[in-house]
């Protein structure tokens, strides 16, 4: 008696073959939460004791992705255990591969934003970097669920080869008319991922000098010395020489004294050694040469060259305004006099 009730057809299948079905599903969803149970916990301890980000991305992702995808794994290949009519065949595959579609554009944008994160965690705490890379995620989103999308409606038996045809002609038409716009959008990803600058760098560029104060996606602004804001377009930034001072380690100062012709050789040869002395004796300078360096017009030309171990030019001013004390107190003391512009009138007297 059970083997006839076994046989009964039911909807085009066997009562046996709706058994097996229920027991391939039990089954395969009672071996994944004993995985889940087991080795999921496992490998969350295991990925909390390294240091690493690595192991805590992939543990999410069987958690967020695997794991649910083979659930549905499970059930879709229970399901086509049964016969089942061509119309609910085809509309449970046309479901199955839509759950693939949706978790590979999951995977795909799980990727890139564990990519931007490595990215920024080696680039350190950057919040300006942060915001660039949360608006650039959301580009790439879009970019992966539209890629989704079109191959889901293709496998469809849909006809998107033309409408992506379409959309490439409309899409060179745009570029044509917006070169200026993606010329400085590019531009900006160059900036942001190459970082020649950032917000806070003091720059120079020909003429204009100033901090930066934001960077955008077409513009970067500038506050100049003056109190104006100068804005430069992207593109103008990248293909122009750009002078960084924040990131000098030590600014190399080259300066010139000039003392008068009648100053004694004596004289001559100590200055060398007192303006060694006055710079040495200033905190954050490293002395590199002082020489008699040549004849000027009026004046004997000395040339300087010293390093102030710091990029904060008002430091650097205060330190050289120290060294012009120093010299001035010492060729005071030494009776040296500084020269300036004299002219000498012979007069010939005749009787």
């Amino acid at each position: 008696m059970f083997q006839d009730i076994m046989e009964n057809v039911f909807l085009g299948n066997r009562v046996a073959d709706y058994l097996i079905c229920a027991l391939l599903f039990f089954a395969g969803f009672g071996i994944i939460k004993i995985l889940r149970h087991f080795l999921l916990k496992r490998l969350k301890k295991w990925a909390e004791k390294t240091a690493t980000t690595l192991d805590d991305f992939l543990v999410g992702i069987i958690q967020n992705i695997a794991l649910p995808l083979a659930y549905f794994g499970v059930l879709y290949m229970s399901i086509n255990t049964l016969a089942l009519n061509p119309l609910l065949s085809k509309g449970i595959n046309i479901t199955m591969m839509a759950i693939l579609v949706i978790f590979a554009a999951r995977l795909a944008v799980a990727l890139t934003r564990y990519g931007f994160d490595v990215y920024s965690a080696k680039r350190g705490k950057d919040e300006t970097l942060d915001r660039s890379l949360t608006g650039i995620l959301k580009v790439v989103k879009l970019i992966i669920w539209g890629l989704a999308i079109t191959f889901f409606l293709d496998n469809l038996g849909f006809e998107i080869s033309a409408v992506i045809a379409g959309l490439g002609i409309g899409g060179v038409a745009v570029a044509l008319a917006a070169q200026a716009v993606l010329a400085d959008l590019f531009s900006y990803f160059a900036i942001l991922f190459d970082r020649p600058f950032e917000i806070g760098d003091f720059i120079i560029i020909g003429e204009y000098l100033g901090t930066i104060e934001h960077i955008g996606i077409k513009t970067t602004r500038i506050r100049s010395l003056g109190g104006e804001q100068v804005i430069f377009s992207n593109k103008d930034l990248t293909s122009s020489r750009v002078r960084n001072y924040k990131r000098m380690g030590k600014r190399r100062v080259v300066f010139r004294l000039g003392v008068t012709y009648q100053t004694p050789l004596e004289k001559l040869k100590a200055i060398p050694g007192i303006v060694e002395k006055a710079i040495k004796n200033i905190k954050d300078t490293t002395f590199d040469r002082a020489h008699f360096f040549s004849y000027g017009d009026f004046n004997l030309i000395f040339e300087v060259v010293y390093y102030v171990m710091s990029r904060d030019y008002n430091k650097y001013m205060d330190i050289q305004q120290e060294i012009n004390f120093a010299v001035k107190k010492e060729f005071e003391k030494h009776d040296i006099e500084f020269a300036y512009p004299t002219q000498t009138l012979y007069v010939n007297k005749t009787t």
